[in-house]
């Protein structure tokens, strides 16, 4: 599935990207300050690398990629599992969305929905029940307007 606007192309991306992808990771982690050394982002990039092999081609994971005139301007990544049944569909398929980043310059100019959007259409394809995220203050009138709604649950973690 490809989006073509006059100059921005938003892409599904493909084991070919494997690498782009760990990169805006990295760029993600580093805006959002996670990586706290060169080390660490190696270890990063390794498990990454990883991950996306085995899980890219299976649709476990999927990203849209958005690009102005070629440059790459704005990312979404979504990794989908499967959780016991809690409806009468067969399977119950759940998205969690994480690395929405749009680079500095390309902000405010509604990239992010359009990427956002492309990532939710592909989840509705893939039969995906719902999708998951959490999102800072800034992001949040975007994902409202997308139609994300606050649960009934509270984020809860236990780190192991």
């Amino acid at each position: 599935m490809s989006f073509t606007m006059t100059h921005l192309n938003i892409r599904k991306a493909t084991s070919d990207d494997i690498e782009l992808l760990i990169k805006l990771r990295i760029d993600y982690l580093l805006d959002e300050n996670k990586v706290q050394s060169l080390e660490d982002a190696d270890v990063i990039k390794a498990k990454m690398r990883d991950y996306l092999t085995n899980r890219l081609p299976t649709n476990g994971f999927i990203a849209y990629i958005a690009e102005d005139n070629g440059e790459v301007c704005s990312t979404a990544f979504m990794s989908i599992v499967e959780r016991p049944p809690r409806t009468a569909k067969s399977s119950y398929l759940v998205g969690t969305v994480y690395n929405v980043y749009t680079y500095p310059g390309h902000r405010k100019k509604g990239i992010a929905a359009k990427v956002m959007q492309a990532l939710l259409d592909e989840a509705k394809s893939l039969d995906v029940a719902s999708v998951d995220l959490l999102s800072t203050v800034d992001g949040k009138p975007l994902y409202e307007k997308l139609g994300f709604e606050l649960a009934n649950y509270t984020f809860m973690r236990k780190k192991l």
